[in-house]
């Protein structure tokens, strides 16, 4: 999944938030012992070397819209681990999607992120849920829908070749390219057809050793492929 996976910790997240265990409001204590490794991506960790305090409604922003893999350590972090996310996946009948490590772990060792893995099917199931408002209240629906639809990271994936300001609340994930195989690379989302309805649709290039303009065209052409069929 690589940082696709931020999109199921986000819905726990939130799950959590409409149980009143959490709230989006509470300030959490961000240091550096939290960062992922240099090479890793994080906005909050080259904003703050040496560590912040913000508001869990920001760590969540920066988790899924900016894909900061610190913010996402965060995040479960203070859901108590990876087996937490598990079981809310559980839950809301989502069986085929593992999360297991943090990004600290997965940026340790180029088969650590293997062990974090999704089923499509199972992905487009839990874009579903997530579509349908069966799993969120209203407002945490509506909070993640416009993080995933402000997502900045992708822009040559499922969007590039729809129309002009259609509507796609998206989670990519991409892994870095060792001896010219590269493991991940992803885009999840819902797509909104002029009509109001909605698409969902996961793509998973995994294990390519083509370049990454051929890797992001083939998730483009699918994309525009439904768009196509179901315009």
């Amino acid at each position: 999944m690589q940082s696709v996976y931020k999109f199921p910790i986000g819905m726990a997240v939130l799950h959590h938030v409409d149980r009143g265990n959490l709230t989006l409001e509470q300030k959490i204590k961000i240091t550096k012992l939290d960062y992922v490794s240099d090479r890793q991506h994080s906005p909050i960790r080259d904003t703050y070397p040496n560590g912040t305090e913000m508001s869990l409604g920001d760590v969540l922003r920066y988790a899924v819209s900016e894909s900061d893999g610190s913010a996402s350590d965060v995040l479960l972090r203070i859901m108590g681990g990876a087996p937490v996310i598990g079981k809310y996946l559980k839950s809301i009948g989502v069986n085929g999607i593992k999360v297991i490590n943090t990004e600290k772990e997965i940026g340790k060792g180029n088969t650590v992120q293997y062990q974090n893995w999704a089923q499509p099917t199972q992905t487009v199931l839990l874009l579903r849920v997530l579509q349908k408002g069966t799993s969120l209240s209203k407002s945490s629906q509506t909070l993640l829908m416009r993080l995933m639809t402000e997502t900045c990271t992708g822009p040559h994936r499922l969007k590039a070749r729809l129309p002009a300001g259609t509507l796609v609340a998206h989670k990519t994930g991409t892994s870095w390219t060792i001896d010219e195989l590269t493991a991940a690379t992803n885009d999840v989302g819902l797509i909104t057809l002029p009509n109001g309805n909605h698409i969902a649709v996961a793509v998973f290039v995994a294990d390519s050793k083509a370049n990454e303009a051929i890797r992001e065209q083939v998730i483009a052409d699918v994309a525009k492929a439904i768009w196509d069929y179901w315009r």
